[in-house]
């Protein structure tokens, strides 16, 4: 699951969003106070320009700059920086207020995506990560005929487990979704905060 895998995904399959914001983003960072926002794999950039609009000075990366050229060519009247970076292999270089991944496909065999992710939440920032609901003897099944087993992904728990001291969770829960996707239905919602 490189940049070559993502952008042959991103360029040889038509993609249909709505051009919303995931619904758990919502939720979670409605009312929070706007500060400096990471959106890790950012797609089409939904999240990004609610984010943008809210207040939140937005730093959005994706492996993909097939998705990116996409999301940036969408007209938005807020100033989002977007960004080519592969978490598996390189850190943000900066931290940030809130640190939001929604669907990110986080192997174990590349912890460190999950180490770059947590590391780039400023004190008093907060990790939010949104995972699908997703049976253990299920696979995800890439757009070239590949399939990635379930239980090859890091859950929100493997995350959290990775916190350690220093950190308050806020929210841990599966909830249903507003909005369903092919199979999915339920979210798993992990919502933390460092201690500043």
């Amino acid at each position: 699951m490189d940049q070559e895998f993502w952008d042959a995904m991103y360029t040889n399959v038509d993609f249909s969003w709505s051009g919303n914001p995931n619904g758990a983003l919502v939720d979670e960072v409605t009312g929070l106070p706007a500060g400096r926002a990471l959106d890790v794999g950012c797609g089409d950039g939904s999240d990004a320009r609610w984010l943008a609009a809210q207040g939140w000075r937005v730093t959005a990366v994706d492996i993909s700059q097939v998705a990116l050229d996409r999301a940036a060519a969408v007209q938005t009247p807020h100033e989002i920086t977007w960004r080519l970076l592969d978490l598996a292999k390189e850190a943000p270089a900066e931290t940030y207020d809130l640190v939001s991944a929604h669907y990110l496909p986080i192997l174990k065999t590349a912890p460190d995506t999950a180490k770059h992710l947590i590391e780039a939440v400023a004190p008093g920032g907060r990790l939010l990560l949104v995972a699908h609901d997703t049976p253990a003897e299920g696979a995800f099944h890439g757009h070239d005929g590949t399939e990635f087993p379930y239980a090859d992904f890091a859950s929100p728990a493997d995350v959290r487990a990775l916190l350690g001291d220093g950190w308050t969770i806020e929210t841990d829960v599966k909830r249903d979704r507003a909005l369903k996707a092919n199979n999915h239905h339920v979210d798993i919602i992990l919502r933390a905060r460092r201690d500043a």
